[in-house]
């Protein structure tokens, strides 16, 4: 039986921990970036070592207090709050910043998990390395939830998910336990994967406090492009011939709705479009190339081919960085326009790549039986990732129909499962898709999710109603 924070509790932690640990402020740790939910906090602690960590796991096993692992707050599934049951104990890992070590030759970085996506790439740029995990919260996300969470970014298509980055872990275990799996080996199978294990466990099974981290060589030099394409059918074959003439060069391949930049106009008139007037789809297309390739001609002849085969219909190679950057600049302000605008409902989906085409068709389809929407179409093609995100028509607020949410958001998860796809592609789980994922979910790995989750965590203490469901 779990239980609320108790000023017994909270004075016990406050006799084995330094003052430091203890934040005053709790309001932060109650919101989600996206509002709409608001969770309890009991207490919040934030230890500065592993060994504090796991005082403070051990306190709370002791007690059958809750734990919420928390990073930066950034997640999209309120996995890091807890809206309803025991007020419980938010552990954050914001005081355990360091980037412990780096080994250039190695192409490996050790950091804590507290520490800050952009100072982990920063860590690396200084090492002539890159460390290729980018997203839009790189500025706040932290290691530890980006890797709780297996999360995602525009580059995965070439250089893979969290999971594929991380060759080791530190972590303390549900029972207090510290797991001194910091490795920096490409290769060790000496039984059971729990660094995999761990990786995009939500906090359920532990928490994460440092991780050896892959990089990589930095690209000579990088090009990008924006290309006009007719429909995703067409952006699908374009995909293939990019992998064609560009090969392992290609870093994303992101597809763009005529929605996404006409939200950009509407709220974010300061954000330079590519086109004036903007296409039905379009495609970002980013390559990092080795030294004596010049990324500028590979695209541009890609872009004169693609013409002569009618997938392109416009485009812009970009002549300078400031250019590039803008480019990606519009791409990264998609979402910021679409929380401007309200979306009822907002899906993060993937869907095999050649199934893609008819799945775009059809979701239109299913959802005209519950009314007329704008639908925001854009994502990762290159890896099979879209956000799938409904809105009211022009004149109509959020607000106002958002008693149809989860009858969008049952139509459009319903479309995923008939297309063989995932309702989460890299947002998690957390505790908003909990019941859908008992809904979708295959029922021989849910039951052995379960029984890996009781194995560990049999007081069922950590992050408990996230992934699966409260029993």
């Amino acid at each position: 039986m779990l239980t609320s924070v108790s000023d017994a509790f909270a004075a016990d932690l406050r006799a084995r921990l330094p003052a430091a640990a203890f934040k005053g402020d709790t309001a932060r740790y109650a919101e989600t970036p996206r509002g709409g939910a608001t969770g309890q906090v009991g207490l919040v602690v934030a230890p500065g070592s592993t060994e504090e960590v796991a005082e403070v796991v051990r306190a709370a096993g002791a007690a059958g207090v809750p734990v919420i692992p928390y990073g930066g707050g950034t997640g999209l599934v309120t996995g890091q709050i807890a809206p309803e049951g025991p007020a419980p104990l938010i552990l954050s890992l914001e005081r355990m910043t360091a980037v412990r070590a780096v080994y250039p030759a190695e192409n490996v970085l050790v950091a804590e998990a507290g520490a800050i996506l952009a100072d982990v790439q920063a860590a690396a740029e200084e090492a002539e390395r890159l460390f290729p995990l980018s997203l839009a919260a790189e500025g706040s996300a932290r290691i530890g939830g980006l890797l709780g969470t297996n999360a995602g970014g525009v580059n995965v298509l070439r250089y893979g998910n969290a999971r594929e980055l991380c060759l080791g872990l530190e972590a303390v275990l549900p029972d207090g336990s510290v797991w001194h799996g910091l490795k920096r080996l490409r290769k060790d199978n000496t039984g059971y994967d729990l660094k995999g294990l761990l990786v995009g466990s939500e906090g359920t099974l532990g928490v994460i406090t440092a991780a050896s981290l892959r990089l990589f060589p930095r690209p000579a030099a990088e090009g990008t492009a924006v290309m006009a394409v007719p429909d995703p059918e067409a952006a699908l074959a374009l995909l293939a011939l990019v992998n064609e003439k560009a090969g392992a060069t290609v870093s994303a391949f992101e597809l763009i709705s005529g929605t996404g930049p006409r939200f950009l106009a509407e709220t974010m008139p300061e954000v330079r479009l590519p086109f004036a007037e903007p296409p039905d789809w379009m495609v970002l297309i980013d390559l990092g190339v080795g030294a004596g390739q010049d990324p500028g001609e590979l695209l541009e002849g890609i872009f004169a081919e693609a013409f002569e085969r009618d997938l392109v219909t416009d485009g812009l190679v970009a002549q300078s960085e400031q250019q590039r950057a803008e480019f990606w600049h519009m791409r990264e302000s998609i979402p910021e326009a679409n929380k401007r605008i309200g979306a009822i409902s907002s899906h993060d989906i993937s869907i095999p790549l050649s199934r893609i085409p008819d799945f775009v068709r059809r979701g239109p389809e299913v959802l005209a039986a519950l009314g007329d929407y704008r639908i925001n179409c854009f994502g990762h093609l290159g890896d099979g990732n879209l956000h799938y995100n409904c809105f009211p028509m022009p004149g109509e607020s959020r607000d106002d129909r958002l008693d149809e949410k989860a009858a969008v958001q049952r139509e459009v998860h319903d479309l995923v499962d008939e297309f063989d796809g995932s309702i989460s592609a890299e947002h998690g789980i957390g505790r908003l898709k909990a019941a859908d994922l008992q809904r979708y979910g295959d029922p021989a790995k849910l039951a052995a999710m379960r029984a890996i989750k009781d194995a560990l965590d049999p007081q069922g203490i950590m992050n408990p109603g996230a992934v699966l469901p409260l029993r």
